[in-house]
C-alpha cells in the first residue's frame, strides 16, 4: 500500500473538522507544509459565524501571549454562540521566558487531557514539542487522547503534485485536468504549492464553462510565467537529441532576455524531471518490474506513469550522479560563483546532460 501523503491527510483532517460528531475540542496540526495548515485554520475560522468572530474566535502567537493567557480564553465560554474558536500559532515559543509569571508551556497539559468542550482549540507549529514530555506526548502519540486530533502535514513529493494539481481544481473549481496538462502545470510551476493554487485559479478561470483544462489551455496561461518552449526542451532533451535541444536552446535566448531567474527556474524543473527519472531508474536496478514500481511511487494515474516511464528509459542509473552534479553547477554559476553568461550557463547544461 503507498503511503499516505498530505493531500490525504488534509482530506481526513477536513472531514473532521467539518463534521460535528467527527469533530475534536484540540487540534495539533504540524509540519512544513504551511498551505495545508493555512486552509485547516481557515476552516476552523468558519465554525464560527460571521458576525460572532469578535468575541468568539482569537487568533494569537506563541511569542506573543503566556500559557496563562491561552488557557483563560480556552476555558471561558462562547457569547452568544455554540462554540468559541481559539488558534495559538507557532506553539513552541509560547512559554519560553524563564519568568515565572505567565507559567509554561507544560502548564496546557491539565487543560488538555480536559478540555472545554464548547472551545475548539487549534494549536500550530512547525514542529511538535519535545515527544519526551507529557505534552509532547499528548499531541503526538496516536491515541494517548481521545480529544485531540494531531496529524502532521510534511512537504508533498513532486511526484504527487499533478495528483494534487487534479484534486485542487475538482475542490475548488469542479472541473478536471487532463493527465498531460497536469504533469506539466506541475512540473513547470514547482512545489510550491500556493503558487501551484494561484496558476490552477488562472487555468480553471481561463476554460470558464469547459470542464476540463488541457494543454492546450495550460500553453496559453503559463505562457506568461514561463517560456512554453521549456516543455519542448524537455520532450527533446529527455529523448537525447543534443541538436534538437540546443536549436531549442537557441530559440529560447532568442526570445527572452534569458536573466538569472530563469536559468534558475529551469534548472529546477529539469531537477524534477531527472529525479522522477532517477527513482524509476533505481527501483528498476532493485529488480522491480513496472507495476511494482509505480505502486512504489504512489502514482495512482497510469497515463502519467507510462510518461515517466518512457522518460527513464532513454537515461541509467548510473548517468544520475553526472546529470545532478550539471544542474548544481548550473545552479551555483547562475547564482554567481562563475563569470560564465546566464546563455552560456543554460547551454552548457544542456550539452552535459544530453550527453
Amino acid at each position: 500500500m503507498a503511503k499516505k501523503t498530505s493531500i490525504d491527510h488534509f482530506k481526513v483532517t477536513l472531514q473532521s473538522i467539518r463534521k460535528p460528531d467527527l469533530r475534536k475540542p484540540v487540534y495539533f496540526l504540524y509540519g512544513e507544509e504551511s498551505f495545508f495548515l493555512d486552509l485547516l485554520q481557515e476552516e476552523v475560522i468558519k465554525l464560527v459565524p460571521e458576525e460572532q468572530r469578535d468575541f468568539n474566535m482569537d487568533l494569537l502567537y506563541g511569542s506573543e501571549v503566556s500559557p496563562e493567557q491561552v488557557l483563560g480564553i480556552a476555558r471561558s465560554y462562547p457569547m452568544m454562540s455554540e462554540l468559541r474558536v481559539l488558534i495559538v500559532r507557532d506553539l513552541r515559543k509560547m512559554g519560553r521566558s524563564q519568568a515565572e509569571e505567565g507559567g509554561q508551556l507544560s502548564d496546557l497539559v491539565p487543560y488538555l487531557e480536559k478540555p472545554n468542550p464548547s472551545t475548539i482549540l487549534l494549536l500550530i507549529d512547525e514542529k511538535p514539542p519535545d515527544k519526551r514530555t507529557n505534552l509532547g506526548k499528548l499531541l503526538t502519540e496516536s491515541g494517548s487522547a481521545k480529544q485531540i486530533y494531531s496529524q502532521k502535514f510534511d512537504k508533498l513529493p513532486d511526484y504527487k503534485l499533478p495528483d494534487w494539481a487534479n484534486d485542487w481544481a475538482a475542490h475548488k473549481f469542479n472541473k478536471s485536468i487532463d493527465p498531460n496538462a497536469s504533469q506539466i502545470l506541475t512540473q513547470l510551476v514547482g512545489n510550491n504549492l500556493q503558487l501551484l493554487s494561484t496558476e490552477i485559479e488562472k487555468v480553471c478561470t481561463f476554460v470558464d464553462s469547459e470542464d476540463r483544462v488541457t494543454i492546450d489551455h495550460v500553453k496559453k496561461i503559463i505562457g506568461s510565467y514561463r517560456e512554453y518552449s521549456v516543455i519542448e526542451l524537455k520532450e527533446a532533451v529527455v529523448d537525447r537529441n543534443l541538436e534538437q535541444s540546443l536549436s531549442i536552446v537557441e530559440q529560447m535566448l532568442l526570445k527572452s532576455n534569458t536573466d538569472a531567474g530563469e536559468v534558475i527556474r529551469t534548472v529546477g524543473f529539469f531537477y524534477t524531471v531527472f529525479s522522477n527519472i532517477w527513482q524509476i531508474r533505481r527501483l528498476a536496478e532493485k529488480g522491480m518490474d513496472k507495476s511494482r514500481i509505480q505502486q512504489e511511487m504512489g502514482i495512482s494515474s497510469n497515463w502519467y506513469f507510462n510518461q515517466l516511464w518512457k522518460d527513464a528509459s532513454n537515461y541509467r542509473l548510473a548517468e544520475m550522479p553526472q546529470i545532478f552534479e550539471a544542474l548544481l553547477d548550473a545552479d551555483r554559476a547562475v547564482k554567481g560563483f562563475s563569470t560564465l553568461d546566464t546563455s552560456t550557463i543554460l547551454l552548457l547544461l544542456i550539452k552535459r546532460i544530453v550527453g
